[in-house]
């Protein structure tokens, strides 16, 4: 079956997250939309993981598997097809052949998450930031992120789904907190995400940076199962699904924002 990787940006404000839902709008489901008009055969688009609603997304990856073409067409054909169909907030980056067996999900190793948190009311970046008036301390912040890194439990910082057990053993290969600007900038990266487990690190990094939360404590919820990171969960406008990685990939290293604030 001709299968092709996508890179795929998207600003989430508008979509109640990537997967399709019924009587909400989805990018997946924008990107759908687009596909059944471009191809007679009904294609799978698959992403690399589930963002939220209101979150956003640098370089989501999608796999797009075609059961029947009518006439070869090329990866620029499929990018400037999509392109010419989505909403102004979805954009195709980037199109490529891709081996039969890929699965933007299955395949990937890693994938990267960067949260932004603004020190200063912004008018223009008003979606991409978590606006904290109270003072930081961004090295504190950063001590505490690196508490992450290696295999832990993270059943504090997650939602757990309704009927549905799933583990909550994540290994965390990056964490780590540092200052762009007027940005205070948190990125992790690991093998896999739970719900809402990147949002609430943030929130309690956060108390961490106010100064109202110890490193002791804040290495407690690693270790026992607590209710109070859902108190501080970060809102999803700071929230970036930055990177996904696969086999050979090099993971995100530069220490500077997505959407900058000066």
């Amino acid at each position: 079956m001709p299968t092709w990787k996508l890179e795929v940006e998207y600003e989430g404000t508008r979509y109640r997250g990537w997967q399709m839902q019924h009587n909400a709008k989805s990018v997946q489901g924008e990107m759908q939309d687009a596909a059944r008009q471009l191809f007679t055969s009904k294609p799978e688009i698959y992403g690399s993981g589930r963002t939220d609603a209101g979150v956003h997304a640098v370089a989501q990856i999608v796999h797009l598997k075609v059961p029947e073409l009518q006439k070869n067409i090329t990866p620029r054909q499929i990018q400037h097809g999509f392109n010419d169909l989505l909403p102004h907030d979805i954009n195709i980056l980037n199109v490529s052949n891709a081996p039969d067996d890929f699965h933007a999900r299955h395949s990937a190793i890693a994938r990267y998450y960067l949260y932004q948190i603004s020190r200063r009311r912004t008018a223009m970046a008003k979606n991409f930031v978590w606006w904290i008036k109270d003072d930081l301390d961004a090295a504190a912040m950063n001590q505490a992120a690196a508490m992450l890194v290696g295999k832990n439990n993270f059943g504090s910082f997650c939602e757990q789904e309704e009927g549905k057990k799933q583990s909550t053993i994540v290994h965390v290969e990056r964490a780590e907190v540092f200052v762009d600007g007027d940005l205070i900038c948190f990125r992790i990266g690991a093998s896999h995400f739970l719900w809402k487990m990147v949002r609430r690190i943030v929130g309690m990094l956060a108390e961490v940076g106010r100064g109202n939360l110890t490193y002791d404590a804040f290495e407690r919820l690693l270790k026992f199962k607590s209710d109070v990171p859902a108190k501080f969960t970060a809102p999803p406008s700071g929230l970036f699904l930055e990177k996904v990685l696969y086999k050979g990939d090099k993971p995100a290293l530069e220490r500077s924002a997505i959407i900058s604030v000066k």
